[in-house]
């Protein structure tokens, strides 16, 4: 659909990361490697907090769905990313379209309402240890989960709904890998400052407010450390927070970038990057920062290693 064509359009073009025709099998490389690596850490750590009795606590049942979250928002993006490197045909249907960026939109809700659940768990857990178990039954860990489901529901039927609420008329090329909102936005030759307010409204009620959860946990959290006479106490307290800070401070800086800045500011070169940073490079992360600094996930991963070598 050429510029000034004021015909709706049916279907997208993604641009992908690049033009440049001789990157797009390094990059295809490059990605795949990504996207492997995330599925086996996903799926392995999924794996190990499920057969391993030992991991069987809040904080792992938490683990176990942001794992799971990560596992499924890596899907919804990479495979589309990857055939655009090697395709012609770079389409994508509306319809497609509108799917992928729900169900994106739905796995970073997701994420960004767990890391809120989970620095709750660290808050009890640190706080108030001797309500631990009471606090954090495994009935309202379910509850938190489902909670934290619809809300994510929710938001991102809403925002995808006001998305595609939009004409498309002015061009049919998305300057993107995937179909994500500012993008899109860029592309409607129609009012969208609704869809601007919904979508700044959405970003505040969701990572502002899961981030000042965070910080808020966290205050308390260091308060408590800081009050321990033992520098060993001291250091035991903080290693069981600093995987999932790690995880925080690498999610939500992209994200309240991405989201949070004026219209004025937007250059989709380094949109592409913060995209790619969450959409791709922190699932991949997250398994490995969990894993590398936690001795009861390095020996669930021990003994099941052990167990295979054993049986072969």
């Amino acid at each position: 659909m050429e510029e000034g064509n004021h015909s709706e359009a049916t279907e997208f073009i993604l641009s992908g990361l690049t033009d440049r025709p001789e990157l797009q099998a390094p990059l295809f490389g490059v990605f795949l490697l990504i996207y492997v690596i995330s599925l086996a850490g996903n799926g392995g750590m999924i794996f190990l907090i499920t057969v391993d009795s030992r991991l069987n606590t809040p904080m792992y049942f938490f683990l176990r769905s942001l794992s799971f979250c990560d596992l499924c928002c890596s899907t919804v993006i990479a495979p589309k990313m990857l055939q655009i490197f090697l395709a012609e045909e770079k389409t994508i249907s509306r319809t497609a379209c509108a799917v992928q960026l729900y169900l994106f939109l739905f796995c970073v809700d997701i994420e960004c309402l767990l890391l809120a659940v989970m620095a709750y768990d660290r808050y009890v857990a640190i706080c108030n240890p001797l309500h631990y178990t009471v606090t954090m039954s495994r009935q309202r860990c379910n509850l938190l989960v489902a909670g934290v489901c619809a809300v994510g529901l929710a938001d991102s039927l809403i925002l995808t709904y006001f998305t595609f609420r939009l004409s498309f008329c002015r061009s049919n090329i998305i300057r993107h890998f995937y179909c994500d909102t500012p993008p899109l936005v860029a592309l409607s030759c129609s009012d969208t400052r609704t869809k601007e307010i919904v979508m700044f409204a959405s970003t505040c009620y969701i990572i502002v407010s899961s981030a000042v959860a965070i910080l808020l946990s966290y205050v308390c959290i260091f308060s408590t450390i800081l009050r321990i006479r033992s520098a060993e106490g001291r250091c035991k307290a903080f290693s069981t927070c600093a995987s999932h800070l790690c995880a925080v401070v690498m999610f939500h800086g992209p994200q309240i970038f991405m989201y949070l800045r004026p219209p004025s500011s937007y250059s989709m070169d380094t949109d592409k990057i913060a995209s790619l940073f969450y959409s791709l490079v922190i699932p991949m992360m997250n398994p490995l920062i969990y894993s590398l600094r936690n001795r009861e996930v390095k020996d669930a991963l021990r003994k099941v290693i052990n167990k295979l070598l054993t049986q072969s």
